[in-house]
């Protein structure tokens, strides 16, 4: 059961890894080419779960696990999924040097687990996902579209 916050923001409870795995399926159904959803939590919050379920809700036929070592990896799906884990970098500089944002994310959906490394550089239109707890605890997932053409992922999120 989610609970409206406001017109662009939901809190989504999820008790295990299932159920971010889910949610992040349920996500994915209502990805366009272009989209671009910045992830947030601790360690262990799960955010590489909720990016397995989106990968998963893609139609991604790879196993998918975090790209901490390579920073990216892309997946074919009913939309390429650019999968980013930016926890190595220090700051947003070392990503854009790097050539991890570019225009062939443009075809696809561009997830990124440990977003606030990019904190200035993330295009204003996106979709922010926060994952609140660790370890075996339920998690709170707070869903914020920052962008109105982000608004139907919310409609997932119920």
């Amino acid at each position: 059961m989610s609970t409206t916050l406001d017109r662009l923001e939901r809190a989504v409870p999820s008790r295990d890894a299932d159920a971010t795995r889910r949610l992040g399926s349920a996500l994915a159904s209502k990805a366009r080419a272009g989209d671009v959803i910045a992830l947030y939590g601790e360690l262990g919050a799960g955010k590489t779960q909720l990016a397995k379920g989106f990968a998963k809700g893609l139609g991604v036929q790879q196993t998918v696990n975090s790209p901490s070592f390579v920073l990216m990896a892309e997946y074919p799906g009913r939309l390429p999924l650019f999968h980013l884990d930016l926890y190595r970098l220090a700051d947003a500089s070392e990503a854009l040097a790097g050539g991890l944002l570019d225009e062939r994310q443009a075809e696809g959906v561009t997830v990124i687990e440990w977003a606030d490394r990019l904190a200035g550089a993330l295009p204003a239109a996106r979709l922010d996902v926060t994952l609140e707890g660790t370890g075996d605890d339920p998690r709170e997932i707070r869903i914020q579209a920052r962008d109105d053409s982000y608004v139907r992922f919310l409609e997932a999120a119920s």
